[in-house]
């Protein structure tokens, strides 16, 4: 998904020691795994998790507890026990991973290391989305109070394609022994994560991966979380990398999908009563499929969104001009004007709505059944989203321009609890 980078300026991967699952002291692997902390849809997802297995790592990235302070150092007391009791042991020495996703329809393979942290203005590792300093204050807390890096960000950069070398090529020759660890989680996906321990194996992949530059598809939060870390420490050392994932998209292209927004304070009927005036409103038929291809259909043609909550459909769509020319931004480049994230936040939430861009008003859902679902039951009102072109989002970030907060959802995701990293380890 991106460009190369100038030569010894681009991405460096650098071995570590996991922190992995011993198989033996779990029901199973796949019942210790979750998705990343922020899909994970709460509460039922959450008690789903937590009733798997007792080590599910959930109670690590999203342990409960009456305050911020309790949570975080029930995380760090539940991991620290965990060591303790040989539930989670460390690799005996340093390497990188290979790791591999697979169902019917998908294979992606990666690595995943411990990758140099950089600021955006380098351009080795690019944002594409802003970020919300609370969930940036909560996740550093976690991280500085456990130690550890409990889920390793998605990455993404676009190798040369064609034959496999470097990377791929060392990616192509590891899969074919046998892996540390296979597991098939619940939504059907293989799981499978190999070692590279040969050093020339490494030397290939570290002269490959200098070349380029990534852009981060999934774990922004994280990702500015390991930078505000990275500042606080007053000599080089681990919080100077961070855990991730890269995938060679010109070899696994990833799928990008929306995350809709469920505002939590804002019954359906008022928010369809605010758009007189300033978008047009149709009744949609369902089922929630059928919905979803009309948004689809209108989306083609410019801005549109699905609202949901009183058990039907309707599609928002055609704004008027004049409100988007005072409330988008004009500075900035006409592919971010247009998003329909941008119209979104800016047109509807901060001008027709007034709704605070905040946890308590707004919810972020990966799922459209989950947002409708939530919607009905609370009585609120669910936002649905058509997905934004990967090249969009590749063109955006070339030039610096990140886009609103939790405009795309890129995957297949990691799962979280294969491979985790001790900042005491290293």
């Amino acid at each position: 998904m991106n460009t190369s980078g100038p030569v010894d300026q681009g991405l460096r991967l650098i071995p570590f020691r996991g922190l992995r699952y011993v198989p033996e002291r779990v029901g199973s692997l796949a019942a210790v795994t979750s998705p990343p902390y922020d899909v994970v849809v709460r509460p039922d997802g959450l008690h789903h998790l937590e009733s798997a297995d007792p080590h599910n790592i959930v109670r690590l990235i999203l342990p409960q507890a009456d305050t911020a302070r309790d949570r975080h150092r029930q995380a760090a007391a539940t991991l620290d026990r965990w060591l303790a009791e040989g539930v989670i042991a460390p690799d005996p020495d340093p390497v990188l991973y290979v790791y591999e996703q697979r169902n019917d329809e998908i294979l992606q393979r990666g690595l995943i290391g411990a990758l140099a942290l950089s600021p955006a203005a380098e351009g080795i590792v690019l944002p594409h989305e802003d970020v919300m300093d609370d969930v940036v204050a909560d996740r550093a807390e976690l991280m500085r109070t456990t130690g550890a890096h409990l889920e390793p960000l998605l990455l993404t950069y676009r190798g040369d394609g064609g034959t496999a070398t470097g990377a791929g090529a060392v990616i192509d020759r590891t899969v074919l022994r046998e892996p540390l660890l296979a597991t098939t989680t619940e939504d059907g996906f293989r799981h499978r994560l190999w070692a590279v321990t040969d050093p020339s194996d490494r030397r290939e992949i570290e002269t490959d991966l200098a070349r380029h530059q990534a852009l981060i598809a999934d774990g922004h939060h994280r990702w500015a979380t390991y930078l505000r870390l990275q500042q606080e420490q007053t000599a080089p050392g681990p919080w100077d990398y961070g855990l991730v994932l890269l995938v060679d998209t010109a070899r696994h292209p990833l799928q990008v999908r929306a995350i809709h927004r469920l505002l939590r304070n804002l019954p359906i009927s008022r928010a369809l009563k605010a758009l007189t005036g300033h978008f047009r409103v149709q009744r949609v038929e369902g089922p929630l499929p059928r919905a979803l291809d009309v948004l689809a259909e209108a989306a083609a043609a410019g801005n549109a969104f699905l609202l949901a909550g009183d058990g039907g459909f309707h599609l928002v769509d055609r704004p008027d001009p004049a409100l988007l020319a005072r409330t988008v931004r004009a500075d900035r480049p006409d592919a971010w004007r247009t998003l329909d994230a941008t119209v979104l936040h800016s047109a509807l939430l901060d001008e027709v709505w007034r709704i605070p861009d905040a946890p308590e008003h707004i919810g972020y859902i990966h799922d459209t059944a989950a947002a409708v679902e939530q919607a009905e039951r609370l009585d609120a009102t669910a936002v649905l989203m058509h997905p934004v072109r990967e090249e969009v989002v590749r063109d955006l970030a070339r030039q610096g321009v990140t886009m609103p907060r939790k405009s795309t959802s890129f995957g297949p995701k990691p799962a979280t609890g294969l491979v985790m990293r001790s900042l005491t380890l290293d």
